[in-house]
Parts: structure tokens; C-alpha cells; sequence
């Protein structure tokens, strides 16, 4: 099972939705980065369940504890151990999906890729497995902060077919998207938005919808030319994310309905010297390389596979049943998966990083870009 993500910056989770932990080791990390448990804790609260009533009743702390790779405050260079215990597991309320497959959730797939799949939930396929990518993209954030500041900040866009506002993309902060529980920034939509996972909660079903991203602070050149452009790797990323079924940067799917001189991004002279992209409907990407500009995309997410009302559906053996899932699950993962997205971006964003350090050559003074 592929478990390990990225190049340079590289992360390899572990853990299941009901062992004793989850967690991650951290390989290729600078020396001398000053990190400490209190670092990678306020993402990890961010994401934690249990914490308002739009959310699964589990009840996690998410404490994390470094347990390798770090040394009187600062990295040593070496692997970084992080584990997040699982105090709230409830394996027994499972029983039942030992021999009825979840409709639409991957306990069918697992059995057939491996012969067997954890029996206490959803093991691996559960979201309690992005809490370890959550703490890897907080120290992610963490390192990029003290090479090259990047703000990344995501938000809830819509929930089913209600959408809100597009917030200003040069100033939304944190701070604004979690202002309501819904992590939506804007103060009109956001009672709209709480009250459809509301109405899916209460009637035992679940609903999707989008969220949004932008990186601030990008240099020109991150990203490569061909396989590794900054495009693929993002939507890789967010592709890997528990519900995500689309993703798109900038315009998207929206510009297929465009002709090219309504999305091309002409240039203009950038202050100081040089040049810029005048607009960004490309998201802050060109030919798979940052361009300068902010980068913005969209990942939207499928409803929550587990539901409490009753499908008609069939055993592993074959036989008929009506399935009513037990357990403590979201009714929307949009609230909660805000972090990972932001968190998946770091992690992508401090690879990329990294590899561009190994491609610089100091170019003559005399030579210019051509």
C-alpha cells in the first residue's frame, strides 16, 4: 500500500480510524527548523471532531506528540516522528460491517485488493487518517515560513447546490473562514450552508459540496515542466483526500466554455522591474509553473459514504439486506476537511520548494530571461 507522499519534503502516514494511533514520519526536512508540538496543535484542533454540532460526535483530542527529529526546539535533518492517539475508538460499532459492505465506501474494494480490510471501521479509508497528514502539513508550514513564507488559506465554497461569495483572494484570512462553523467567510451564506448539513444530518443522509484554496506568496518557478507540473501534483494532493471526487485551478472546467482571449492573463509591467501577469484566471500557474500570481483551486468532495437511513443492498455473501450504518460519522466533511485541504497544499508547496533549490544556478549578471 502506497502510504508515503511527495519527493524531496516526504511524508509517510500510518495508523487506522481504530487502532491506538495514528501518525507520520517526516523524511527530508532541513536541520535548524525551530518546531514544537505547539506548531503542528492548532491545525490539529482545527480539524479534530467533535468540535461543533455540524461534525461526528467522536470525541478526539488530537494531541500530537513528536517523537523523533527534533531536538532542543530545532530539526535535526533526520526523520520526524509524529503520533496523534486515538483516546475515543468505538471498533464494536462495526459488527455488522464485517459481513455487509458499506454501499459506495471502499470496505469492498479493500477486501477484494487484500483478501481482508480492518474489521474496526474504516481503517485506512477512514478520515481519521488525514489528522497525520494535517500535523505533516503543519510542520510543512513551518519550514516554508522560515525559507519562504506562503499564506494558504481554504474555505467552504458551497455546500450541495448552495453557493456563497467569493471572498478576496489578496486578504481572506483564517481567522475569517473560521468565524462560523460552516468555515465559510462569507456572513451571509454561511446560516445557508449550516442549515443544509443540518437538514442532512437530522434526516440520517449526508451532502457534498466544494472548497476552495488560495496560496499567497508563491514565487515565479515552482513546478516542473512536464510530469511534476505544480498543476498535477496539487490535484494529486487533493485527489488523495478521503470524498474528494474534482478539482480544478483557476477557471477550471470554465474555461473549456471560454474562448482564449477571454482567459488569457496578458502581462504587465510589475513594479520594481520585470513583469506579471496582469489577471489570473490560470490560478497562478503556467505550463504547470508558478507564475508570481496567487494560486487558486477547487476540490469538491461527495457526500459521506456511511449514513443512518436504510439501503437496500446485499451481504459479502451475497445475500439480501437493508443496511443501516451505525458509528459516529460527519454529515458533511467540508467543515473538517478545510485544514486537510490547506494542509495537503503545504505539503505539495514545500516539496516543490525543495526541488527548485536543487535546479538554481546563479545566472550572469549580464544574462537575462529570454
Amino acid at each position: 500500500m502506497a502510504s508515503t507522499f511527495g519527493t524531496q519534503f516526504r511524508v509517510t502516514t500510518f495508523g487506522e480510524s481504530h487502532g491506538r494511533a495514528v501518525g507520520c514520519i517526516l523524511d527530508g526536512c532541513p536541520a535548524r527548523i525551530p518546531l514544537a508540538e505547539s506548531d503542528i496543535q492548532p491545525q490539529l484542533d482545527r480539524r479534530r471532531p467533535g468540535a461543533s454540532a455540524l461534525t461526528t460526535p467522536r470525541k478526539e483530542t488530537d494531541t500530537v506528540s513528536i517523537l523523533s527529529g527534533v531536538e532542543q526546539g530545532l530539526t535535526l535533518g533526520t526523520p520526524i516522528g509524529l503520533s496523534i492517539p486515538n483516546a475515543d475508538p468505538r471498533p464494536g460499532d462495526y459488527a455488522e460491517m464485517e459481513r455487509v459492505p458499506r454501499p459506495s465506501h471502499a470496505d469492498f474494494t479493500y477486501a477484494e485488493k487484500y483478501g481482508m480490510r480492518a474489521r474496526s471501521g474504516g481503517g485506512r479509508a477512514s478520515a481519521r487518517e488525514t489528522a497525520a497528514r494535517v500535523a505533516a502539513g503543519a510542520v510543512a508550514e513551518k519550514m516554508l515560513g522560515v525559507f519562504h513564507p506562503v499564506d494558504i488559506v481554504a474555505w467552504v465554497e458551497s455546500v450541495g447546490s448552495l453557493t456563497a461569495a467569493r471572498p478576496d483572494l489578496a486578504s481572506v484570512t483564517r481567522a475569517q473562514v473560521d468565524a462560523t462553523p460552516v468555515r465559510c467567510p462569507d456572513p451571509d451564506a454561511a446560516p445557508c450552508l449550516t442549515a443544509a448539513i443540518e437538514e442532512a444530518r437530522d434526516a440520517g443522509d449526508s451532502v457534498g459540496g466544494v472548497i476552495a484554496c488560495v496560496c499567497r506568496g508563491l514565487p515565479p518557478g515552482w513546478g516542473e515542466p512536464v510530469f511534476d507540473k505544480l498543476t498535477a501534483l496539487l490535484a494529486r494532493a487533493m485527489m488523495s483526500i478521503p470524498a474528494t471526487r474534482g478539482f480544478e485551478v483557476g477557471e477550471g472546467f470554465g474555461a473549456a466554455r471560454m474562448r482564449g482571449s477571454r482567459h488569457n492573463d496578458p502581462f504587465e509591467a510589475a513594479p520594481g522591474g520585470g513583469i506579471r501577469p496582469a489577471s489570473n484566471r490560470g490560478g497562478g500557474i503556467q505550463g504547470g509553473i508558478s507564475n508570481g500570481q496567487p494560486v487558486f483551486f477547487r476540490v469538491a468532495f461527495k457526500p459521506v459514504s456511511t449514513i443512518s437511513l436504510p439501503q437496500p443492498t446485499v451481504a459479502f455473501d451475497g445475500s439480501p439486506v437493508v443496511f443501516e450504518a451505525k458509528g459516529r460519522h460527519d454529515p458533511c466533511v467540508l467543515p473538517r476537511a478545510v485544514p486537510v485541504v490547506e494542509s495537503m497544499a503545504a505539503l505539495v508547496l514545500a516539496d516543490a520548494f525543495l526541488m527548485q533549490q536543487t535546479q538554481l544556478i546563479p545566472r550572469p549578471e549580464s544574462e537575462s530571461p529570454s
